[in-house]
């Protein structure tokens, strides 16, 4: 699958579940998502306190999913092109420098 077809398997999931719906108790609001977004992603670090190794990877590998359907979803509502935007940003990153180890 590619972006657009991720995108359309996370839209009608939440189709699906009425958090479209303007009397959703769960609005799919750009600001919402974001919110999700940022909340799945700290998750994420939940996996790494207080250790480098990752102790579960099924679980990991969750919150990650999760991460990125909010993104999916964020991009989508929001009229975003991820793929596009995400190939910019690629291009952008290539004209960039970063800390060199050359002080």
């Amino acid at each position: 699958m590619d972006i657009k077809e991720l995108t359309e398997e996370m839209n009608r999931l939440v189709r699906s579940k009425g958090w479209y719906d303007k009397d959703t108790k769960r609005p799919q609001t750009a600001r919402n998502l974001a919110v999700s977004l940022s909340i799945e992603a700290a998750e994420i670090l939940e996996h790494f306190q207080f250790s480098e190794e990752i102790r579960d990877k099924d679980e990991l590998g969750s919150e990650i999913a999760d991460v990125a359907l909010y993104l999916l979803q964020l991009a989508s509502v929001s009229g975003i092109d991820l793929e596009e935007a995400v190939l910019k940003k690629i291009e952008v990153n290539k004209t960039r420098t970063w800390d060199n180890d050359t002080g």
